[in-house]
């Protein structure tokens, strides 16, 4: 299975976002679309508005977990639960690709 991947701005051009290091990462091109130009959303679990993950300045273990046999990742704040519901982490597909 090939994977590819893009470099996004985490914070968009279209809101101000540099081309730095510090707002720039990888990710999948599904996951950058489905974030598109957004910093914040809904949090699935209380509907109250939620900045999105921020991989620079964020801990990964802060915001997720994987679940038991690491397949899935579950939000552990509003932050992880909101980006996981946003770029729809836990599709068919990276749930598939996550078993090797």
């Amino acid at each position: 299975m090939g994977v590819t991947f893009e470099v996004d701005h985490i914070v968009p051009r279209s809101r101000g976002g540099k081309t730095a290091l510090g707002n720039l990462c990888v990710c999948c091109p599904t996951c950058n679309r489905h974030k598109a130009a957004r910093t914040h959303a809904d949090d699935p679990a209380t509907g109250a508005r939620a900045l999105l993950f921020h991989p620079v300045r964020d801990v990964w273990e802060d915001h997720f977990e994987w679940s038991e046999g690491a397949t899935v990742i579950a939000g552990r704040t509003a932050a992880g639960r909101t980006t996981v519901d946003v770029l729809l982490m836990n599709r068919p597909a990276m749930v598939e690709l996550r078993r090797y």
